[in-house]
């Protein structure tokens, strides 16, 4: 008795058959900026300090709309990318974790620092910037990717979560 004789002879089929994918492939973008930034974002950099952040970015007060950045930064605190999660209305935006997590993924970010701007000029936290934060954090510990602070920049100062004992 063999396999043959038990089962049968096994008649292969001679069409073949069409499986239909789909693929995700990273896709990253370079803009070159046209103006001299060296003096405010150099090749490098570790940032370490909040201060560091707010002089970055104070920029974001020339903007009329809020706007939510998160930098992606290595293992040692250097920005690897930026990416500009949300551009909202007057004075809100609407951010989810999946916006911010999925380019930090992408980026291969060890940590992000979270950068929006109150176009009012008053760094104050609303509690819909507190409860974001929090949510980011608790999402970014999921995926492995700390969020090292949040900091929202004003009119001439900014507030920082981590200095203020919010993170």
């Amino acid at each position: 008795m063999t396999i043959d004789t038990l089962f049968g002879i096994e008649e292969v089929s001679t069409k073949s058959r069409t499986i239909k994918l789909r693929q995700i492939k990273a896709v990253y973008e370079t803009l070159i900026v046209k103006e001299d930034i060296a003096n405010y974002l150099k090749t490098g950099q570790r940032f370490t300090a909040p201060s560091q952040i707010y002089e970055t970015f104070s920029f974001l007060m020339h903007e009329t709309k809020e706007m939510f950045i998160t930098a992606h930064l290595d293992g040692k605190n250097r920005i690897i990318c930026m990416d500009l999660v949300s551009i909202g209305s007057l004075n809100q935006s609407i951010v989810h974790p999946r916006e911010v997590f999925k380019t930090a993924c992408l980026s291969n970010a060890a940590a992000v620092i979270l950068i929006h701007q109150h176009p009012t000029g008053d760094p104050t936290p609303s509690s819909e910037d507190i409860s974001i934060t929090r949510r980011l954090k608790e999402a970014g510990e999921i995926m492995g990717i700390k969020v090292l602070d949040h900091i929202i920049v004003g009119d001439g100062e900014y507030l920082s979560f981590v200095e203020r004992g919010l993170l």
